[in-house]
C-alpha cells in the first residue's frame, strides 16, 4: 500500500553502494504536524531512484510517495529482530512550496505527517478525542538518548552488532 506525505528536507546523505547490485540513498524529512515537537523521519531511495534527490536541497518542501517495508532477522545467537524501512517511489517539490504556506509539514494530500492510502477511498476516518482534536497531536516530548536504539540515536550500531547489512 502506498502512502503520501509532505515535509521539509532536513538531511540528505550520499549514495551508498551496499552490494554489487544494490545502491541506496537516505534522507530525513521533518514532519511538523505539531510544531512544538517536529518529527525527523528517515526514508530511502534505492536502485535507479537514488538520483531523484539530485534536484533538491536541505530546506526544500517536498511531497513523497512511499511504502512501509518490514523484515525479520535472526542473529547467530538466535535472537529475532525486526527492521522497518520507508522506501520512496516518488519525490516532488511540495505542493505548498509556491503558495508560501507555513513551515515544516503542511500541504499535499497527506497534510503533513498523516498519510492515507492511495486514492483515499475506504480509509478509516481520523481518530479524534473530545473537542475534535486528534489524540496523536498531543504534546508528546521527543525521545531521550536512553529511548533511542544503540544508546544515542546515532547512525552507527553498537560494535558487537552482527547485523547482515
Amino acid at each position: 500500500m502506498g502512502h503520501e506525505i509532505s515535509g521539509k528536507l532536513h538531511a540528505i546523505f550520499d549514495t551508498a553502494q551496499v552490494s554489487e547490485r544494490f545502491t541506496k540513498r537516505e534522507f530525513v524529512l521533518e514532519l511538523a504536524d505539531n510544531p512544538k515537537y517536529p518529527q525527523l523521519v528517515q526514508f530511502q531511495l534505492t536502485g535507479d531512484r537514488v538520483s531523484h534527490l539530485d534536484s533538491f536541497k536541505v530546506g526544500d518542501e517536498v511531497t513523497i510517495e512511499f511504502s512501509l517495508r518490514g523484515r525479520e532477522w535472526k542473529s547467530p545467537r538466535g535472537e529475532t529482530k525486526y527492521f522497518n524501512s520507508l522506501d520512496v517511489w516518488r519525490i516532488e517539490a511540495g505542493r505548498n512550496a509556491m503558495g508560501g504556506g507555513g513551515g515544516g509539514g503542511g500541504g499535499g494530500r497527506g497534510g503533513g505527517r498523516r498519510e492515507e492510502p492511495r486514492g483515499g477511498r475506504g480509509a478509516p476516518p481520523p481518530r479524534s478525542a473530545p473537542g475534535g482534536r486528534d489524540p496523536r497531536d498531543g504534546d508528546v516530548p521527543p525521545l531521550s538518548d536512553d529511548d533511542r536504539p544503540y544508546g544515542g540515536g546515532g547512525r552507527e550500531p553498537a560494535l558487537d552488532d552482527d547485523l547482515p547489512f
